[in-house]
């Protein structure tokens, strides 16, 4: 009897295919106790640029949900899959 594997694809390889990038949030927010102390909070998901809409919804349920109010954001955003570059070499350099 011949068995058929099924091929699995992470969720995070199809977001990359579909153009998500990592997206690093470093959030800064006020301790509810204490609000004059600021506590850093870092969020890393797939998420699209420019616009961002998986962080957007995060810091809205953050906003609605959580006592922290927010102080900053700051945000890093990278493509891990990308289109290859491709430069032309002017020279040839002979190694013996």
């Amino acid at each position: 009897m011949v068995t058929e594997k099924k091929l699995v694809v992470s969720r995070e390889f199809r977001l990359q295919m579909e153009g998500y990038g990592l997206t690093t949030a470093e959030i800064h927010y006020h301790l509810p106790d204490y609000p004059r102390l600021l506590q850093l909070y870092v969020w890393q998901e797939y998420d699209l640029a420019p616009e961002f809409p998986t962080l957007r919804g995060f810091l809205s349920y953050w906003e609605q949900e959580l006592e922290g109010a927010l102080h900053s954001v700051r945000v890093a955003h990278h493509r891990l899959i990308k289109p290859a570059e491709w430069q032309a070499v002017d020279g040839v350099f002979t190694i013996q």
